[in-house]
């Protein structure tokens, strides 16, 4: 470990505001113009997750699919805290554990796809909803990171506490075991 890592490992072991933590997870599922197969994605979405999905517009015409401004075309469900944590472990579990380092973004956000959702464990194959791949988003953050969210009295926060690319992956690698290559 370099030297700034471990002045870091000591500040995090310090301080708990230099923490990282999840905020959410968002599975998100696309299907197109196909109204029939967005509900079924709908279902799945609600048997994987326990929560009800939205359903997302799309935002321009694109005559090639069929898809036209305003209509629905994919659904999505934002999962937090140890519902958030749970399904992850289950995500991560079926890519195998593995991340790209690609899949990481400079202020420590990370995104993967699952090809099909019987890749899951505890799901199973239902004939009437079909496959479906999906993508996993998750967002990191640190404590006092709601400053810069919330309504009353909204502020900037520092550098400080924003998450590098480093620390990300440090931190699924530690929580959730991952390799990242």
């Amino acid at each position: 470990m370099s030297m700034a890592a471990t002045e870091s490992a000591k500040e995090v072991s310090e301080n708990p505001m230099r923490r990282v933590q999840l905020e959410k997870v968002v599975v998100h599922i696309c299907i197109g113009s196909n109204w029939e197969r967005l509900q079924n994605a709908v279902k799945l979405l609600e048997s994987l997750t326990g929560r009800k999905p939205v359903l997302r517009r799309a935002k321009r015409t694109i005559k090639e699919f069929g898809i036209s401004r305003g209509s629905p075309i994919s659904c999505m469900v934002t999962l937090r805290g140890k519902d958030a944590e749970d399904f992850l472990r289950r995500a991560l579990e079926a890519v195998g554990f593995k991340l790209k380092e690609s899949s990481f973004d400079k202020f420590g956000n990370f995104s993967f796809g699952i090809k099909e959702h019987l890749d899951i464990p505890g799901t199973k194959y239902d004939p009437k909803i079909g496959i479906f791949g999906m993508d996993i988003i998750v967002s990191l953050e640190r404590p006092g990171y709601r400053v810069k969210r919330r309504r009353y009295r909204k502020s900037e926060i520092g550098k400080k506490a924003l998450i590098t690319k480093e620390e990300a992956i440090q931190f699924v690698k530690e929580k959730f075991g991952v390799e990242v290559v």
